[in-house]
C-alpha cells in the first residue's frame, strides 16, 4: 500500500470515527416555572410535562423560579445561552401585567422569543353564595351603594388589575376609590378571602376557581370570554356587550431568549402540537376552565402585544402604575 492510499485510508477511517454534527435537543431543556407550586402556571406546566417530554424525546428539568412577581424565574430565562436548552413557562402576569404596571422592570417583551402560546384561562368573577349577589347587575349596584371589597393574589397581579377593568367597563366611575382592594399572598388565599366574606368578590383565571364553582362554594358572574365556559353556568362578556374584556385573559406561553435559533423555535412548534393534542393533558385541562388553543409565534407575540397595550393603556388612565 503507497502513502497516497494510506493517507486517504485515514481520511476516511477520522471521518467515520467524528460523530455527525448532534441534532438539537442532545441533553436534558431546563424549563423554568417563575410562579410557586400549586399556582396556575405551574399546574399548567406540570400538566403538560410528560406529553411534552415524550414529544422531544429528552428530560424536561422543571424548576420553580419564583419571587418578584415572575419576574426572577423571567431574569434567569433572559440571560440564558438562546440555545434552547433554558426555556421559560412565561405567563400573564409575567408578560403582560408586569410590564403594564411595573415602572421598573429588568426586562421587556423584546428579551424574549416567545414559541407559542398554548392555553388560555378565562378570567372569572365570583362571589360567595352568602353574598345575595346573582349577577354583575347586582354587584355594580353594590359597588354604587359602597362597602364592597375584592381580593387580589397582590398589589399589581392580574387579578388586582382585572378586577379594576371589570368595575370600569361596568360603568364604575372610580375603580380604585369605590371599592376596596384587599391584597392576598397568593391566588388561593384571594378566593379563600371571599369564601370566609372578608371580600366580596374577586376577578381570578378560571382554573383557580373552577373546584369551588363546581362544588357551590363560589358563584360565577361573568366570564370574559367571547364562548361560554365548560363548568360555568355564567354569562359570557359577549353576552355583556362587554367586548373589551375579551383581552382580559390569563395565558401559559414557552418562550426562550432572544436570538433563539429558528429551527430551535421550529422543533419546539412540533413538539407542543403533539403535546396539546394528548388526550390526558386536554380532559385534565378543560376540566379547570382552561382553553388550549396553539398559537404559532407570529400570533402568539401579537397577542401578548394586545395584551400589553390594553392593560398598559388602563394602568396609565387610572394612575396604576407601580414604581419598583
Amino acid at each position: 500500500m503507497n502513502f497516497k492510499t494510506l493517507v486517504t485510508a485515514g481520511f476516511v477511517a477520522a471521518s467515520l470515527a467524528t460523530p455527525a454534527l448532534a441534532e438539537y435537543p442532545e441533553r436534558p431543556i431546563n424549563m423554568v416555572i417563575p410562579y410557586g407550586a400549586g399556582g396556575a402556571t405551574d399546574i399548567s406546566a406540570r400538566t403538560i410535562a410528560e406529553p411534552l417530554g415524550d414529544a422531544v424525546g429528552k428530560p424536561l428539568i422543571m424548576a420553580n423560579v419564583t419571587g418578584a412577581g415572575g419576574a426572577t424565574g423571567s431574569v434567569a430565562v433572559q440571560n440564558a445561552k438562546p440555545d434552547g436548552y433554558t426555556m421559560l413557562f412565561a405567563r400573564v402576569g409575567s408578560h403582560s401585567v408586569n410590564p403594564a404596571m411595573k415602572e421598573t422592570l429588568p426586562y421587556t417583551l423584546d428579551d424574549f422569543r416567545f414559541v407559542t402560546v398554548y392555553e388560555i384561562n378565562p378570567v372569572a368573577c365570583a362571589v360567595s353564595p352568602n353574598s345575595g349577589i346573582t349577577s354583575m347587575e347586582d354587584l355594580i349596584a353594590k359597588v354604587d351603594e359602597g362597602g364592597v371589597a375584592y381580593s387580589s393574589s397582590g398589589v399589581g397581579s392580574l387579578l388586582h388589575l382585572a378586577a379594576v377593568m371589570v368595575l370600569k367597563e361596568f360603568g364604575v366611575e372610580n375603580p380604585l376609590e369605590q371599592a376596596t382592594h384587599i391584597p392576598q399572598k397568593g391566588g388561593g388565599a384571594a378566593a379563600t378571602a371571599v369564601l370566609n366574606g372578608t371580600a366580596t368578590f374577586l376577578c381570578t383565571n378560571s382554573s383557580a376557581v373552577a373546584s369551588f364553582v363546581a362544588n357551590g362554594q363560589l358563584i360565577p358572574l361573568m366570564v370574559t370570554t367571547p364562548e361560554p365556559i365548560v363548568g360555568f353556568d355564567a354569562p359570557t362578556a359577549a353576552d355583556l356587550e362587554k367586548p373589551a374584556l375579551h383581552q382580559l385573559v390569563g395565558w401559559t406561553g414557552i418562550a426562550g431568549p432572544a436570538g433563539l435559533p429558528d429551527d430551535v423555535a421550529a422543533k419546539w412548534g412540533e413538539w407542543m402540537a403533539a403535546a396539546t393534542q394528548d388526550e390526558g393533558f386536554l380532559d385534565k385541562m378543560t376540566a379547570r376552565g382552561s382553553v388550549i388553543e396553539l398559537m404559532n409565534p407570529e400570533d402568539a407575540n401579537a397577542f401578548i402585544q394586545g395584551q400589553y397595550e390594553t392593560f398598559r393603556a388602563l394602568v396609565d388612565e387610572l394612575g396604576m402604575r407601580i414604581q419598583g
